[in-house]
């Protein structure tokens, strides 16, 4: 079985596949200064929760945007499940071309969605990422990853809002009754939930116009991911698909594409 595990800025999305089914998916708060000891305790009682036996994990597979914790999850997988990490960068198969200016600059988890949304879904795509940042990722027809475009995320737009105005607070980002809000909470949740609704649509039209003018006539699919793609979703017709294991399963793609399938027994 395969340990996958995409380490964000903000959260921890982790699974194991059997073959190419997930049997066991958790999502947790990235922590920088928790040591491989202390994740260690944590995932192993994940494991038990779900009646896993860490034993029977054959390979991980790892994205992480956090340098601090790449050591750490590295140790952890050494120490508690004898195993090397395989850790997703430019220096493994990744199944995609960069048609990037700078590659060093793509970080795993891009790659990652990129090549799940090529492998899955075919091309030309778009995949939306919505968490710490809400991010636009473009994959030709024939699997080149063309770049995309980074805005911020919901919550920390949210945060960075109810901060820096003394008579505003924090709400649940959830759709409000109206877009015209009748009190603060309703006002916040219209700007939060239809705003980047607003924004998802604009720059999912100006990344289609750009595309279309480089490829075939093929329709361009919009998948989404993260916790909050489904709160936008519902409010905009240019989503075609929510994928809550796109990451998850672009890491085991790629693990796979790497390893021969190794970690399917």
């Amino acid at each position: 079985m395969l340990l996958t595990i995409d380490v964000s800025n903000s959260t921890i999305k982790a699974g194991v596949f059997k073959d190419e089914e997930i049997i066991a998916f958790w999502q947790i708060a990235t922590e920088r200064h928790k040591v491989a000891d202390d994740y260690a305790m944590l995932f192993l009682n994940l494991f038990r929760s779900s009646n896993i036996d860490p034993k029977s994990i054959t390979g991980v597979s790892i994205s992480c945007v956090v340098p601090i914790l790449r050591s750490v999850f590295r140790q952890f997988s050494i120490k508690y499940l004898n195993l090397e990490s395989f850790i997703v960068g430019l220096d493994v198969n990744m199944g995609i071309k960069l048609a990037q200016d700078y590659p060093s600059e793509v970080g795993g988890d891009r790659i990652t969605n990129a090549y799940a949304t090529h492998v899955l879904y075919g091309g030309p795509a778009i995949a939306i990422a919505f968490g710490t940042a809400t991010v636009f990722d473009c994959v030709s027809a024939d699997g080149v990853y063309l770049g995309g475009a980074i805005a911020p995320g919901m919550i920390g737009a949210l945060e960075s809002l109810t901060a820096r105005a003394a008579q505003l607070f924090k709400v649940e980002l959830v759709r409000p009754p109206s877009a015209i809000g009748k009190n603060s909470m309703h006002a916040i949740q219209s700007g939060m939930v239809f705003g980047f609704a607003g924004l998802v649509e604009r720059m999912v039209e100006r990344l289609k116009s750009e595309m279309a003018a480089d490829s075939t006539a093929k329709p361009i699919t919009v998948i989404a991911t993260g916790g909050l793609a489904e709160v936008i979703a519902p409010e905009t017709d240019v989503i075609d698909v929510v994928d809550q294991q796109l990451t998850l399963n672009g890491l085991r793609l790629i693990y796979d594409l790497n390893h021969g399938g190794r970690a399917k027994k």
